[in-house]
C-alpha cells in the first residue's frame, strides 16, 4: 500500500541544501558517418555544454523550439544517451561513473514519461504487465504482490482495477499517458523525466493530466524534469523555467521572474508569441529573421547570434558563459557581462 508523504512546498524548500540532480557541462555529440568507406564527416552537437541543478520537490521546466536539444538533455542525463561529456550528479551519486549494474539500481529512482504514449506502450503487453514489468526487473517476484501493486498505481492516477487485463490500443491518448505515468510511479521513484508528456494530447486531456501530475507531485514529494515547447504549459506547471537554443541553455529562472522580465533576447522573442486571454491586451511581437542554424554546424561565438535583434560584434566570436546574473537568475548572453 502507498503511503503519501504530506509535505508543504514551503517546508519542501526549506529541508533542502544539496540539489537532488546536478547537470554540469553536459555535452551530448552525434557522429554522422557518409560516403563509400563510412567515415566520420561531421558531429552533430545536440547538447553542447548545458549545466542546470533540480532541487527535491520541485519542478523545473525546459522550453525551447523542436531540434534544440531539450529531450536529448533528458535521456542523456538517464543515460538511456550516453553523454559525450559533461558530470550528471543524482542524490549525490555520479551517473557516469556507475556499472550497469549499479545504474540498473539507481533507476528505480529515476524514470521517464515519453512523448508519444501509444508508442511507448508495448500493443502486445496488457496494461497490468506493461506497469507490473518494472517491479519484476527490480526484485518483486511474488505475483499477488506485483498484481496488488498494479491495481494501487491504476486508482492513483485515476483509472479502474479492471483496466489491467486490457490492451493500449483500448484506450484514448490522455488513458495511455496515465498508464505511462503508472508505470513511472512504480517503483517510489524520486526522479521523473516528463520528455513532451502532455504534447501528443488535446487541450482539455492535457489540463487533466498536468493537474493529475501537481497531485501527484504533492502526495509522494516528486521531483520533475518537465520538457516541453509549450510556453503556457511550463508556466502552469512548473516552479523554475530553462530556455534552451541550439543545444545550449540561454536563460534559467523561476517562472515569474522569466514571464514578466525576461532578460535573453531568444526568451523575449519566445514569449513575444505567446497569446494572451485578453483579446484587447496589446503585445509587442518579436519576429527573429532567418532560420535556427544546423547544429551540425553551429555558428561561432553565441549560438544565437545569427538571429539575435541585438547581437554585436563579440557575439559573432566569443561564448557567452552561463552565469547567475541576479539571485537564481541564470543567463548566457554579452549584454549583461
Amino acid at each position: 500500500m502507498i503511503v503519501p508523504i504530506k509535505a508543504s512546498r514551503k517546508e519542501v524548500e526549506e529541508k533542502v541544501v544539496q540539489p537532488l540532480l546536478e547537470v554540469k557541462g553536459l555535452q551530448k555529440h552525434f557522429a554522422v558517418k557518409g560516403g563509400v568507406f563510412g567515415r566520420k564527416k561531421r558531429v552533430i552537437k545536440a547538447v553542447d555544454d548545458v549545466s542546470f541543478s533540480v532541487r527535491e520537490g520541485e519542478i523545473l521546466g525546459i522550453v525551447g523550439e523542436s531540434g534544440c536539444g531539450k529531450s536529448t538533455t533528458g535521456k542523456a542525463i538517464l543515460r538511456l544517451l550516453e553523454p559525450s561529456s559533461g558530470e550528471v550528479m543524482f542524490a549525490g551519486k555520479r551517473i557516469k561513473d556507475l556499472e550497469a549494474k549499479e545504474l540498473r539500481k539507481l533507476r528505480k529512482d529515476m524514470q521517464i514519461i515519453f512523448q508519444d504514449p501509444y508508442a511507448s506502450l508495448n500493443p502486445r503487453h496488457t496494461v497490468e504487465k506493461i506497469i507490473a514489468e518494472p517491479l519484476l526487473v527490480h526484485g518483486m517476484a511474488a505475483k499477488a504482490a506485483r498484481k496488488q501493486r498494479v491495481k494501487e498505481l491504476l486508482e492513483i492516477v485515476g483509472l479502474n482495477s479492471y483496466h489491467a487485463s486490457r490492451y493500449p490500443h483500448q484506450f484514448s491518448g490522455g488513458q495511455r499517458q496515465r498508464i505511462g505515468i503508472a508505470r513511472a510511479l512504480a517503483n517510489h521513484p524520486k526522479l521523473i523525466i516528463c520528455d513532451e508528456a502532455v504534447s501528443a494530447l488535446d487541450v482539455s486531456v492535457q489540463a487533466q493530466i498536468l493537474n493529475l501530475m501537481q497531485k501527484l507531485r504533492e502526495e509522494f514529494q516528486l521531483t520533475y524534469l518537465f520538457i516541453a515547447h509549450d510556453l503556457s504549459v511550463v508556466k502552469y506547471i512548473s516552479d523554475r523555467v530553462g530556455v534552451m537554443y541550439l543545444g545550449r541553455m540561454m536563460e534559467l529562472a523561476d517562472k515569474d521572474t522569466l514571464y514578466e522580465n525576461p532578460k535573453h533576447p531568444y526568451t523575449q522573442a519566445l514569449l513575444s508569441a505567446v497569446p494572451t486571454p485578453d483579446p484587447d491586451g496589446i503585445r509587442e511581437r518579436i519576429i527573429l529573421k532567418g532560420d535556427v542554424p544546423s547544429p551540425a554546424n553551429p555558428p561561432p561565438g553565441c549560438v544565437f547570434h545569427t538571429r539575435c535583434p541585438q547581437a554585436m560584434d563579440i557575439c559573432k566570436t566569443a561564448k557567452p558563459a552561463f552565469q547567475e546574473m541576479e539571485a537564481n537568475h541564470f543567463i548566457a548572453c554579452h549584454l549583461y557581462t
